[in-house]
C-alpha cells in the first residue's frame, strides 16, 4: 500500500491532498477523509492508512482551504462556514480527485460538514457515510472547552505544535475555527434540519468521555435520521476515537461497511 501527497485544484483554490492506494479496484469506494475544525492531512496520522488497509479500500484525505499546505483563506470566517464546505465545496473535490464513488468519514467539523452535504447536496458518488464526533447543535459544554482551547492558544505552546501541521496557516486555522465557535451569532447554530434529508446508511460514532461534545449530539442525529443508522460509542475514547481507540474505530467501521454492503 502506499501514500501519495499531492494537490488539486479547487475552483482556483490550492488543497493539500493524499491518496491512499490499498489496491483496490477503481469500481469500489473510496473512503474519504474530512478533518475536525484544527485538522488536516497530517493531524490524522496514520488512521488513513490502517482503515484503508484493513478495509480493503483506497482513500483519499485532503486539508479544506486555511488549513496544512493547502491555500490560506480570509479571515474572519462566516459564521455558516461548515454549510458553506457541506454545499459548495465536497463535491468539487471529488470531481477533482477523480473519484466517483466515496464513504464519506468525517471527524467533528468534517462530521457537519458531511451531513450537510448527505442531506442537502444528495451526490449520488456517496454512497454512506461514518461520523465521529460531530456536532449538529451548539451546546455550553462545547463552547466551554472551545474557550479553554483559546487560552491555551495564547498562553502555551499550542500554537507551536499546531505550526507544525499547519505551518503559516496556523492562525487561519485556528483563529477561524475559535473566533466562529466563541462568536454570539454562533450560539444557535443548528444542522438538525439537515439530517431527515439523509438517505444514505449512516454510522454514528462518539467517544464516552468527549470533552467537546456531550451524549445530546448522537441522540439529536438519532433522532433526525430516517436512514439505515448504526451508533458506537467507544469506551476509552475522547474527541478523537479513531486516534484514542484506533482498533476499536476501524472495528466499528468495517462491520458496518459489511453490514451495509457498500464495499
Amino acid at each position: 500500500m502506499t501514500a501519495i501527497p499531492q494537490f488539486i485544484d479547487v475552483d482556483g483554490v490550492k488543497l493539500e491532498c493524499l491518496h491512499v492506494d490499498a489496491g483496490a479496484s477503481p469500481e469500489k469506494p473510496t473512503l474519504v477523509f474530512l478533518h475536525e475544525g484544527l485538522g488536516c492531512v497530517a493531524l490524522w496520522r496514520n488512521f488513513p492508512e490502517q482503515l484503508c488497509q484493513t478495509a480493503g479500500l483506497n482513500g483519499f484525505v485532503y486539508s479544506r482551504q486555511g488549513y496544512g499546505a493547502s491555500d490560506p483563506i480570509p479571515l474572519p470566517r462566516p459564521v455558516e462556514y461548515m454549510h458553506h464546505e457541506g454545499l459548495n465545496v465536497v463535491s468539487p473535490v471529488l470531481e477533482a480527485a477523480g473519484i466517483t464513488s466515496a464513504i464519506l468519514i468525517g471527524h467533528s467539523n468534517g462530521g457537519s460538514i458531511a451531513v450537510i452535504h448527505a442531506g442537502a447536496v444528495k451526490d449520488p458518488k456517496v454512497k454512506a457515510i461514518m461520523l465521529m464526533a460531530t456536532h449538529v447543535l451548539n451546546e455550553e459544554s462545547v463552547v466551554s472547552s472551545i474557550r479553554e482551547a483559546k487560552i491555551a492558544y495564547d498562553t502555551s505552546n499550542l500554537r507551536q505544535g499546531l505550526a507544525k501541521y499547519h505551518g503559516d496557516n496556523v492562525d487561519c486555522a485556528f483563529r477561524g475555527w475559535n473566533d466562529v465557535w466563541l462568536h454570539p451569532d454562533f450560539w444557535h447554530w443548528n444542522i438538525e434540519e439537515f439530517l431527515p434529508g439523509i438517505e444514505i446508511p449512516t454510522l454514528v460514532m462518539q467517544g464516552v468521555d468527549d470533552q467537546y461534545g456531550s451524549a445530546a449530539q448522537v441522540k439529536a442525529i438519532e433522532a433526525g435520521l430516517n436512514c439505515p443508522t448504526e451508533t458506537i460509542l467507544i469506551e476509552g475514547a475522547r474527541h478523537s476515537p479513531h486516534l484514542d481507540q484506533p482498533a476499536a474505530t476501524i472495528k466499528a467501521m468495517i462491520n458496518f461497511i459489511k453490514q451495509q454492503g457498500i464495499s
